[in-house]
């Protein structure tokens, strides 16, 4: 477990007790030099106790082993993640324990937990190791945890734990000028309240020895000469608008742009009471999403997508609006047309390039292993189906699995945990020598014999191409982006390559400043951040006190009937909002197969999901909640009728009135027999 020089050279402030960000290429032993400082940190201080933040489940197991390794035994350590089922309180495993890896989302519910056995102090930790800390920033989890952090630094609550950030690619923050990307280092030092960004200087021709790039290659390829399946998607999409009669729409089908568009027109036409105009909007977001789909893969892929969608909605909806028989009847009287031209159209110029690609690196003898980044779940399922349909690619040898996310969507089914991890250990093992992945792939994912990244047609920033970049980690790696000559891909991943060089100089910079100069600015950025955010928290609090709960109806998203009031919803564990008004079971309907979710709540399990009983919309799913059946509300699925009008909430905490906290003494005066389930 001998460190490096380079490492030594970047952990030497943090040894002493500073505040540092080790900036470390991916693949140089970022968790390593951590796991040396969180040893050393041990063995110096007294009543020391160490959390190691990650943003992704699959990191827990995967740091546990270099944390393990370099801690040998002598000190108690135990992981925390979702997937982990019933389990003791966070607090009382912080005080049995000297080191915790978790998830971060974890300890920020420990930190607003009102549970003693729960709820934990940001101050009971001596030292916080933040992995793939270029995430803290502006509202995510990381950044709601250090900001408490910042609070106890200004309050002058001492002691202070040690914070020791840890990234690859800080990132330019969407700047594309050298100050505004100064502007967002610094204001990632100050996020994380760091003394210094730590790279190598004197030990640099070593690193770069040691962890050589990739070698990169753009492999580009024509148009589509013909696509009359894609040019038929676009004539429907264009009947659709001129039905609509809105010409102000642009028509830039099969875009991330167009499908912004049709999600603002959805929200827009459900607050202004036009069902009609809110279908037609979803209606068109699907055929996006299959152009999308078929630019990517297939036809065939992308025609799958579609029929999926319009025999749910054949089968889950009880009441069809003038708008929904129209759409039906467009796509049916298409459909035998659409199925003949994927069947027989020509084949997407982009997958012959891969199979191009996949073909010479899995041809080797080398027993080459490989990840595949795109964009989305389905992608990543369509191009899994078609590596296993092609006999060139069976004969190379390739096995191959997706490597999706855990989360629900409505728009696509995903993995468990558990799959994530027995996918990610074949790969490790060899069993697996190739994975189709989007995003939840790029960071940490530390696999030494990966040769080959293809990111296929991707359009992201400079932090996921350095980050999928990185898990190349053997010998002469190869590193293709595949894409259509011309496109905006292609372009953005130029663009990419310019910010990688910006996000440096910035760095750079940033380490150039004058020691006071940059302490100066770090604290008045900070000060400025926690006024803002104070700010924010105060027009939050205002926002939900703008109008009376039971002055707030509830309307279903579809049919517009109103089923409640604000008045009826309590939140349970802080988040889940639950409707305890007995009267609500005459409004919805509960499937007898129980929502799956790989997880194992504390106090609760999921029961059916439940729908409206008039339209078919489904709403959200039952909470069996301490054997107390409570129906749990999507905001996205209801329409709050105010006394100013109607607002599609995104969020149940941005919603204009307030909800209590649920009460099982008060509140559970719900009927314990309307889940024949239970």
């Amino acid at each position: 477990m001998e460190l490096r020089p380079y490492q030594w050279e970047v952990i030497m402030p943090a040894l002493e007790g500073k505040n540092v960000i080790l900036w470390l290429p991916t693949g140089a032993g970022k968790t390593r030099a951590a796991a040396y400082v969180a040893k050393r940190h041990l063995e110096t201080v007294d009543g020391a106790k160490v959390v190691v933040l990650v943003n992704r489940v699959h990191l827990v197991a995967q740091h546990r082993e270099e944390f393990s390794r370099m801690l040998g035994g002598h000190w108690a350590m135990t992981t925390l993640s979702g997937d982990m089922g019933p389990r003791a309180g966070f607090g009382h495993m912080v005080q049995h324990h000297h080191l915790l890896i978790c998830t971060a989302e974890l300890l920020r519910t420990a930190l607003t937990s009102t549970e003693v056995e729960e709820h934990v102090e940001l101050t009971a930790f001596s030292l916080i190791v933040v992995d793939e800390c270029h995430h803290t920033h502006k509202d995510t989890i990381y950044n709601v945890i250090l900001s408490r952090y910042l609070e106890h630094k200004l309050q002058r609550t001492w002691p202070l734990p040690q914070v020791l950030g840890l990234t690859a690619s800080p990132g330019t923050g969407g700047a594309s000028k050298l100050d505004g990307a100064i502007d967002h280092i610094l204001q990632l030092c100050a996020n994380l309240d760091t003394w210094r960004i730590m790279s190598p200087e004197k030990y640099r021709p070593q690193l770069q020895e040691h962890n050589p790039k990739p070698y990169k290659q753009y492999d580009l390829c024509q148009k589509r000469s013909q696509d009359p399946f894609g040019d038929l998607l676009k004539k429907l999409m264009s009947h659709i608008h001129d039905h609509l009669e809105m010409p102000e729409l642009n028509r830039d089908f099969g875009t991330q742009m167009y499908e912004q568009q049709v999600v603002e027109m959805s929200k827009d036409a459900a607050e202004a009471g036009l069902q009609e105009r809110r279908v037609y909007a979803l209606h068109l977001r699907r055929y996006n999403d299959a152009l999308l789909i078929h630019d990517t893969v297939r036809a065939l892929d992308a025609l799958a997508t579609l029929q999926d969608f319009y025999n749910r909605e054949r089968i889950t909806k009880t009441q069809i609006l003038r708008a929904e028989r129209w759409l039906l009847a467009l796509f049916d009287d298409k459909e035998n047309t659409l199925t003949r031209l994927a069947t027989h159209g020509p084949e997407n110029p982009k997958l012959e390039m891969l199979e191009q690609i996949l073909l010479e690196q899995f041809g080797s003898p080398d027993n080459p292993r490989g990840i595949i980044f795109t964009q989305t779940r389905q992608s990543a399922r369509s191009l899994l189906l078609w590596l296993q349909q092609q006999p060139g690619l069976q004969r190379v040898g390739i096995r191959a699995q997706v490597l999706i996310g855990a989360g629900n969507s409505s728009q696509s089914t995903h993995m468990t945990q558990r799959d994530q991890q027995e996918v990610i250990q074949k790969f490790r093992g060899g069993s697996l020598n190739l994975l189709v992945a989007t995003s939840v792939a790029e960071e940490g994912l530390d696999i030494a014999q990966c040769s080959v990244v293809v990111r296929f047609g991707l359009l992201t920033n400079e932090i996921a191409m350095v980050q999928a970049r990185g898990r190349a980690r053997a010998g002469q790696s190869v590193y293709s982006f595949v894409a259509t000559e011309g496109s905006r891909e292609l372009r953005r991943e130029l663009t990419n390559e310019a910010l990688e060089a910006l996000m440096e100089q910035a760095v750079a910079a940033v380490q150039r400043m004058d020691p006071a100069e940059y302490q100066a600015k770090i604290q008045d950025l900070q000060r400025a951040a926690l006024v803002k955010r104070a700010a924010r928290a105060v027009k939050r609090e205002n926002q939900r006190q703008r109008f009376p709960a039971e002055h707030v109806q509830l309307l279903c998203i579809n049919c517009m009937v109103a089923v409640g009031h604000g008045s009826d919803l309590r939140k349970v564990e802080g988040t889940h909002h639950v409707n305890v008004n007995p009267n609500f079971l005459i409004y919805y309907t509960i499937s007898r197969e129980p929502v799956v979710i790989d997880r194992v709540f504390k106090d609760w399990r999921p029961g059916g999901a439940i729908s409206c009983r008039n339209c078919g919309e489904v709403w959200g799913l039952q909470m069996i909640y301490k054997s107390v059946n409570l129906p749990a509300l999507k905001v996205r699925s209801m329409l709050l009728q105010t006394p100013e009008g109607r607002i599609h909430a995104k969020k149940w905490s941005r919603v204009p009135f307030p909800v209590a906290d649920f009460d099982i003494l008060q509140d559970s005066t719900q009927s314990l027999s309307d889940l024949s389930l239970d």
